[in-house]
């Protein structure tokens, strides 16, 4: 028995000697995962996003039309992660609504029916919406009309839509889904391949999120 026991005491230093990951990071790893097979579940709402769906690298946003740092994502950040990695096909980008008020909720809305299923149509009116974001805040009802005009429909179409209980429900569900299950308590919370990261970052800060991934 005492030649078993050093030999395996001998094996044990040996893995360790191997460089086996701390136990950190294997928690950090099966954390992701766990991310990654959640984010990948249907939601109530369809899943919005721009990319190529095979691409090495997918980014769940969850933002609101109310919170500042996601309108400067969206402004200062957005464009250049677009031209360099979504457009090129390297990352697939997902917008999750995580609306932080009612009038956060309503823009949500609206983008949903003016978009009508094409990404392309919702993402050109979420930039709108983030530019007119302190107007959209404090005249939020003109200000929703009037964008939906823009998109051709009329104000009884806008009211429609903003009112619509069903549209609602599935926002909630979807936000409360994220909040439950996915422990995002901020906007914007990213999830790129399935680590969380919270709070707005640089352009050079989410390149080097990304360039490690494509590497692999």
């Amino acid at each position: 028995m005492t030649g078993i026991r050093r030999a395996f005491i001998a094996f044990l230093s040996m893995v360790g000697m191997a460089g086996f990951p701390p136990l950190q990071l294997i928690g950090s790893a099966m954390a992701q995962s766990a991310s990654a097979t959640l984010l990948a579940k249907p939601m109530a709402l369809p899943e919005i996003g721009l990319g190529d769906a095979k691409a090495p690298v997918t980014i769940f946003e969850f933002a609101s039309m109310s919170c500042p740092h996601c309108a400067a994502f969206e402004e200062n950040v957005f464009p250049m992660v677009r031209s360099k990695y979504i457009d090129t096909g390297k990352v697939r980008f997902v917008f999750r609504e995580f609306p932080l008020d009612i009038k956060a909720a309503a823009a949500s809305m609206l983008a949903r029916c003016i978009a009508n299923g094409d990404a392309e149509k919702f993402f050109g009116t979420l930039d709108k919406m983030f530019k007119q974001q302190d107007v959209l805040m404090t005249q939020t009802k003109e200000t929703l009309q009037r964008i939906g005009k823009e998109a051709g429909m009329d104000d009884q179409g806008a009211e429609n839509c903003v009112k619509d209980q069903t549209l609602l429900d599935k926002l909630s569900a979807d936000e409360k889904f994220a909040e439950e299950e996915l422990k995002v308590d901020a906007t914007p919370t990213f999830f790129i391949n399935g680590e969380m990261v919270k709070g707005s970052m640089s352009f050079e800060e989410f390149e080097a999120k990304i360039k490690p991934l494509l590497k692999k």
